[in-house]
């Protein structure tokens, strides 16, 4: 019997979700994190809920360190370890604001993390304690990626730090955001030659790391995630970025309601998906980018809420060539 192209998820997050992560080398294994306060653990393949663990307040990111141990943080300031084999759950530490962003580095064999205290911190995890404090007068830390050796961390000020990860006790260069408005969400290139960043404002900006003038010439930003509604344009806040590893390509969710696909190198959008429930709140590739996990929340973009109020929902989409290539 063939596949569904998409399957939602039974028993989602019952407040906004704010993070969806894929476990490493598997499509299998989604973690979800959420203003709930939960952290849970779905096996996408059975549509099932495995494990749920709790912080005291809502959780505003969270990571895989491997198959079976995963990282959270949230508005309790405290970065969280859960053993997802053995059941248990430790306290690595705490920043001291809400931990907004959880990175893992396989090269470090560590964890980032990036606060609304305005410091990026590095744990060893073979040690479980910080191993270096970043602090910076460039705003809360509002969005993270990590690619090798490179992190980028976009802040409330509109800056981009870019870090050598092998050298961190300061930024290797600070950029101003291209994009005139605050930003959501900023993912690395997974062939670490740039990253892209959008913004509330409706806009996509695609950045390279080269500084030679030639290289700097193929950025560009771009407007999406609008519609015209007679002599108006809405503008949606565009929340959320994930990279396909293979072909570059990468999904953008918008408060629109819609999930599209583009090509940043030729310029190109590739597909949009249907509309779904509500603003489109996070998105991950599985690692072989087969699979794009799909969060939809509500939140609370409107003056006025809409009546019913939309409940949070998940999805797993099975994405094919078409939607994923370059053409």
């Amino acid at each position: 019997m063939a596949r569904k192209p998409e399957t939602q998820i039974l028993n989602p997050p019952g407040d906004v979700i704010s993070a969806v992560k894929f476990s490493p080398q598997a499509n299998k294994f989604l973690l979800v994190a959420s203003w709930d306060a939960s952290v849970r653990l779905y096996d996408v393949v059975s549509n099932s809920l495995r494990h749920t663990f709790f912080h005291s307040s809502p959780v505003l990111d969270c990571a895989f360190l491997d198959t079976f141990k995963t990282v959270s943080g949230g508005l309790d300031n405290i970065v969280k370890l859960y053993d997802l084999n053995a059941h248990i759950e430790s306290v690595l530490g705490s920043h001291n604001a809400g931990v907004k962003c959880v990175e893992s580095s396989a090269m470090l064999n560590g964890i980032l993390t990036g606060s609304w205290d305005k410091s990026v911190k590095l744990w060893d995890l073979r040690e479980k304690e910080c191993v270096g404090t970043y602090e910076q007068s460039n705003g809360k830390v509002y969005s993270m990626s990590c690619i090798d050796e490179k992190l980028v961390v976009a802040t409330s000020e509109r800056k981009v730090l870019i870090w050598d990860l092998r050298n961190m006790k300061n930024y290797i260069e600070r950029r101003e955001s291209s994009l005139k408005y605050q930003t959501r969400s900023v993912r690395c290139f997974p062939n670490k030659e740039g990253y892209v960043m959008s913004s509330i404002e409706g806009r996509v900006a695609v950045e390279y790391f080269d500084a030679n003038p030639e290289v700097q010439k193929k950025k560009f930003a771009f407007k999406c995630h609008r519609a015209k509604e007679g002599d108006m344009e809405l503008i949606y806040p565009v929340n959320a970025i994930s990279f396909h590893s293979v072909y570059n390509t990468f999904a953008t969710g918008g408060s629109d309601g819609y999930v599209n696909i583009w090509d940043g190198f030729n310029k190109k959008r590739l597909c949009q998906f249907h509309l779904y429930d509500s603003s489109i709140s996070s998105l991950c590739f599985s690692d072989d980018g087969s699979t794009l996990a799909i969060a939809c929340s509500y939140m609370d973009e409107s003056e006025t809420a809409p009546d019913p109020y939309p409940k949070p929902t998940l999805y797993v989409r099975y994405v094919n060539e078409q939607e994923t290539r370059p053409k």
